[in-house]
């Protein structure tokens, strides 16, 4: 299930988390990536709700799942879980689903957040909605360039 360059559709990039995931949606031509929200998570019956709705409300055509690696690119028990998470998400939402390196996407959010001079509480309020932005940005960037950084799921 890789995208095209060519492809068109609002993607959606996902921090995943076992207590809040961070979700960022990029515009349908996939040029800019904002923000959306940190998502709480409930149930399994009330996330598979909310993700129903965030793919038709949104018109999202593709989830990007971040895959947390070590820094020597082997996966992590958190990786496990993510592909876990992206499975149940396509399965869920009937659409496609891609995994991409994310590493170093939450500490670049630190950062970028403690140089805005956030309090601790708005710091964490904003990080795995950032840090979904920018795993998504780097994500369209990758396919801009032509290059390949993911790992799909067979459907």
């Amino acid at each position: 299930m890789t995208s095209s360059p060519e492809a068109t559709g609002r993607v959606a990039g996902i921090d995943y988390g076992s207590v809040r995931i961070g979700i960022a949606i990029s515009d349908p031509g996939r040029t800019i990536v904002s923000p959306l929200e940190n998502y709480t998570r409930r149930s399994c019956e009330q996330d598979a709700q909310r993700f129903r709705l965030l793919a038709s409300e949104e018109g999202v055509a593709l989830f990007v799942v971040g895959l947390p690696v070590h820094l020597d690119g082997r996966e992590s028990q958190k990786s496990s879980e993510a592909r876990e998470f992206g499975r149940w998400l396509a399965e869920t939402t009937g659409v496609p689903v891609e995994f991409f390196d994310e590493r170093f996407t939450s500490l670049e959010a630190e950062y970028l957040l403690q140089a805005a001079d956030l309090t601790k509480k708005r710091r964490k309020k904003r990080l795995d909605m950032l840090a979904a932005q920018i795993m998504l940005t780097a994500y369209l960037e990758s396919h801009e360039k032509g290059s390949q950084g993911t790992y799909a799921i067979d459907g």
